[in-house]
């Protein structure tokens, strides 16, 4: 196999296990990254966390007022422009953030048990510490 056809075989693979992973949210999953932003980034405002995401303004302040309702967010003005709200990410919205991503944890950890043995985990751990070499080639880190 040539490294096109790998990196289009990666692709589709990790697109599908990201997806099979998130299905045991309990939240929307734009919510979910918008506090996952925060929790990394630290403070953003509406438009950085629509840029992050790649979508729309209006998306992303949805994703932030029902955050915001829940009290997982919270706004403040921003220092350098009054018209912008810097938005943090609350302790409650942290402790949601880590149960989200506890549930995908234990389920991605309960499927490695069922489906590999001994030595199929310890091949897993040695890509997944290639894999992120190539996620720090991709992201310049």
């Amino acid at each position: 196999m040539n490294e096109d056809a790998l990196a289009e075989e990666l692709r589709r693979t990790v697109g599908e296990l990201v997806r099979a992973v998130r299905a045991v949210d309990s939240m929307p999953p734009g919510e979910a990254a918008v506090l996952g932003f925060l929790d990394r980034r630290g403070p953003l405002t509406t438009a950085d966390l629509a840029r992050l995401r790649g979508v729309t303004h209006q998306s992303a302040a949805k994703s932030v007022k029902d955050l915001g309702a829940g009290g997982l967010v919270r706004g403040e003005q921003h220092p350098d422009d009054g018209r912008k709200l810097l938005l943090h990410v609350t302790d409650a919205g942290r402790a949601r953030l880590r149960r989200e991503r506890a549930l995908r944890s234990g389920a991605l950890g309960d499927a490695i048990r069922d489906t590999f043995d001994a030595e199929e985990r310890e091949r897993l751990r040695e890509a997944v510490a290639l894999l992120s070499r190539l996620t720090d080639h991709l992201t310049g880190h």
